[in-house]
């Protein structure tokens, strides 16, 4: 009775992470898209899917929820042992936008089921370390801004918002846009242009396989 228990919570499991992925996909696609076209998409019948997400509203919280728990991360194990200020914000940006469906997600469901304070809400832990780095740039004179680092903080968060609202209307590429967003937030910090641009392609380049630019 146990391993039949196993079994099946097992399958479960793996049905909740199929339809998290298809409805991810879907959304993406068209951010209008109903559990019957989620269900479709994923094999399930709708009654699959309702077992899992008793509505389109928690199933979206939960895709949203997942998502700011993966920029959280790749926002974290970016900067870790990091300590040049404008070395750890670009590191944050290139990371972030290595998972970049995601946050393409927020930014489709933003206007949509999804309002743009719940979404600024999940955001906080994300902006607080932010603040803290902004700060610590600021204190030192790598960043140089009117705007004191809070500020700042919600001036970059809506910048990466505004750009893969871009990539969403066709204007850029995921790939182009993570490359020039970094630039665009260092130096709407203050720094150099010419630094920015250094400093990306430096970092950018090391997360890439030889030959491959």
């Amino acid at each position: 009775m146990a391993l039949m228990t196993t079994g099946n919570t097992s399958r479960a499991d793996a049905n909740r992470r199929r339809i998290l992925d298809v409805a991810l996909a879907e959304l993406l696609r068209d951010p209008d898209a109903s559990m019957d076209q989620i269900a479709r998409a994923a094999g399930v019948v709708r009654r699959t899917v309702y077992g899992h997400f008793p509505s389109r509203e928690a199933l979206i919280s939960t895709l949203v929820d997942g998502a700011v728990q993966a920029l959280t991360e790749a926002d974290a194990g970016s900067r870790a042992g990091v300590a040049d200020p404008a070395e750890a914000v670009a590191r944050s940006v290139l990371a972030i936008w290595a998972i970049a469906d995601r946050y393409r997600l927020l930014v489709a469901l933003a206007q949509r089921t999804v309002t743009v304070q719940g979404i600024r809400d999940r955001l906080a832990p994300l902006r607080e370390n932010k603040i803290q780095v902004l700060q610590r740039g600021l204190d030192t004179g790598v960043f140089t801004s009117p705007l004191p680092a809070p500020a700042l903080a919600y001036v970059h968060e809506q910048l990466l918002f505004a750009v893969m609202e871009a990539v969403n209307d066709g204007l850029v590429t995921v790939r182009e846009a993570g490359r020039s967003a970094t630039v665009t937030v260092l130096t709407a910090a203050g720094v150099p242009a010419a630094a920015a641009a250094r400093l990306v392609a430096e970092l950018d380049g090391e997360s890439q396989p030889a030959g491959e630019s």
